[in-house]
């Protein structure tokens, strides 16, 4: 393997303009920054509305550069344009012409009463990637009869079938933790842009980009699909179990809970040694997989039997790389875990205000030649408008005009235009 290059990154070259809002669209556009892309974050001039969610730290003061914020929009630059202003929309269109990229999450029909619409911009600039990502889509992959509906993370996930089969049982749906009916919806979004970008390089030709937020967790929700669509019968929640695996749960230790998965009879057979069952591997009740789920109360009463004599610490001593077993790790946990250390899963940046150190989620895809970095914070909002449309060929009377207008807006701390 040939030595690691931090000086290149695998999107350099790549510009992005990225009008998109709230978490799916900015976390999208983070993993394009993340490996070079330049990503021009166009803002309204009241900001990013998430810029103003937590968390934040005590002391940070004014409250307009959120936690969530600042993840999911490292590595960006930010312009402000109000697309309402004309002017403002014909520099958008100067941007356009030297992009790659448009990434947006408005409402349906929003672009086309911005005169911004997908035929518009691919007939001024060919070979773009125009990609939305929106509740339910919009009509490159098919016009759903909620195109017009508005959607948050757990919408995505109730409609999307993840929430009815995550809690302990059908009457208690309940969404998953973390806001993954805005970061799956992301991931897809990156993915189907770097595959156009592809097939724009040999083309010259860009395409759409169309992703639903429901349909992305649908894609993820493998139980949904696969269950039905095989056997008829819907599935539902079963707590942290997996329909057709056992043992594939939580089970008791003498002081918590830990992980735990050996559903198949390469691990079973590891598991019941350590255990000193090893008759359980011909027991006819838990010959195969599946004979192991029929009766996985059974198997659940043999192994925790076992584990609640043991503590935690024991458990990972005796089953860890033997069985896939794994403590439960909560934040602090996770901050003081050396695995995450070594694979640099929690880099810090500065926050722009305070100055405090502040640690954002690591890149995920481990590229061997070109690793990507996370080396820039999150903008202040219109940190870098004047650089920006600097380097589209607008001079100081250009600027002037734009801000009389009220296309743009510049922050007190850059330099005068007049």
């Amino acid at each position: 393997m040939s030595a690691v290059n931090p000086g290149r990154r695998a999107l350099d070259g790549v510009r992005v303009v990225d009008l998109t809002q709230a978490l799916a669209g900015p976390f999208c556009t983070s993993l394009l920054a993340d490996q070079g892309a330049d990503v021009v974050k166009v803002e309204p001039p009241r900001g990013d509305f998430l810029r103003y969610a937590g968390p934040f730290a005590s002391a940070d003061e004014p409250r307009d550069y959120g936690g969530v914020f600042q993840s999911a929009n490292r590595n960006k630059r930010s312009l402000v344009l109000d697309l309402k202003k004309p002017e403002a929309r014909d520099v958008l269109l100067r941007l356009i012409d030297d992009a790659d990229v448009l990434v947006e999450n408005f409402s349906a029909g929003v672009m086309e009463r911005f005169g911004l619409d997908y035929d518009t911009l691919i007939a001024r600039n060919p070979r773009l990637v125009y990609a939305s990502i929106r509740g339910f889509g919009d009509k490159a992959g098919g016009v759903s009869p909620y195109r017009d509906w508005p959607a948050f993370d757990i919408v995505a996930q109730a409609m999307g079938g993840l929430m009815s089969i995550t809690g302990a049982d059908s009457d208690h749906p309940v969404r998953v933790g973390s806001g993954v009916g805005d970061t799956v919806p992301g991931l897809f979004a990156a993915f189907g842009i770097l595959a156009a970008l592809r097939d724009a390089e040999r083309t010259g030709q860009g395409q759409y980009v169309d992703v639903a937020m429901a349909d992305a967790v649908l894609a993820i929700s493998e139980v949904v699909v696969n269950t039905y669509g095989h056997t008829g019968q819907v599935p539902g929640p079963i707590g942290n179990q997996l329909q057709g695996f056992a043992p594939f749960d939580t089970v008791r230790a003498k002081d918590g809970v830990v992980a735990l998965g050996a559903p198949h009879n390469p691990q079973w057979t590891k598991l019941a040694a350590v255990m000193g069952q090893s008759e359980l591997v011909d027991d006819p009740r838990f010959a195969t997989d599946h004979d192991r789920w029929i009766n996985r109360d059974a198997v659940y009463e043999v192994v925790n039997a076992w584990t609640e004599r043991h503590t935690v610490a024991e458990l990972i001593e005796l089953l860890g790389g033997t069985v896939p077993l794994g403590p439960i790790l909560d934040a602090a946990d996770i901050f003081a875990d050396p695995h995450f250390r070594a694979r640099d899963m929690l880099p810090t940046v500065t926050h722009p205000t305070s100055g405090r150190t502040v640690t954002v989620p690591g890149i995920a895809a481990k590229l061997s030649h070109t690793p990507g970095a996370i080396d820039r914070r999150a903008p202040l909002i219109g940190e870098h408008t004047v650089e920006i449309l600097r380097e589209s060929g607008l001079d100081t009377a250009d600027l002037t005009v734009l801000v009389d207008a009220g296309a743009i807006v510049i922050p007190s701390s850059q330099e005068p235009v007049a």
